[in-house]
């Protein structure tokens, strides 16, 4: 089972940072079984240019949950689950830090569709959501925005799982270990 994840955030530092966006795929390797998403009040200022790129200001967080409203959730969706997200290091960081502040120790396995993507859809000049999607046909929905970005990250886990299985001529993508 994979938990895709993508989040927006108030700049590129887990460490300064805060969430102002997450959404949340299930997947069982064949479909999406279970999905959330959700503003979240970073609990703090959210810089114009972070607002140009995603579009989301202090207005529009103003009346969200917090992250601590929203941590049991994800604790829940994502438990057993493989933390799957593009350029996994970046959305798992923050998330972890998140975590740290409430004083909780969030551990998950994860994987990373770009690093897959280079594996078993070698080729592209680059393997940016925005590009690999377009070169594949994977519509992007509400680019730099956590629900869109994170539906496109389920599209191409699904063909990264599908060219794996091609290689590799065995079971059907859900039976798949990918480590």
């Amino acid at each position: 089972m994979y938990a895709i994840i993508d989040i927006e955030t108030t700049g590129q530092s887990a460490a300064k940072g805060k969430i102002t966006e997450i959404a949340i795929y299930i997947h069982n390797g064949f479909e999406i079984t279970d999905s959330f998403s959700s503003l979240i009040n970073p609990e703090c200022y959210i810089p114009g240019f972070i607002t140009s790129l995603t579009g989301i200001d202090n207005e529009m967080v103003r009346d969200a949950p917090k992250f601590y409203e929203v941590a049991r959730k994800i604790v829940e969706m994502t438990h057993e689950k493989i933390f799957v997200a593009h350029n996994v290091s970046f959305d798992y960081k923050f998330i972890q830090e998140e975590f740290k502040r409430l004083g909780y120790d969030y551990q998950r396995k994860t994987m990373c569709t770009v690093r897959m993507g280079r594996k078993f859809i070698p080729g592209h000049k680059s393997y940016s959501l925005g590009k690999i999607c377009d070169e594949l046909g994977i519509s992007i929905h509400g680019r730099h925005r956590a629900a869109g970005d994170a539906l496109a990250t389920t599209k191409l886990l699904e063909i990264i799982l599908e060219r794996k299985a091609q290689k590799e001529n065995k079971q059907p993508p859900g039976q798949l270990r990918l480590f």
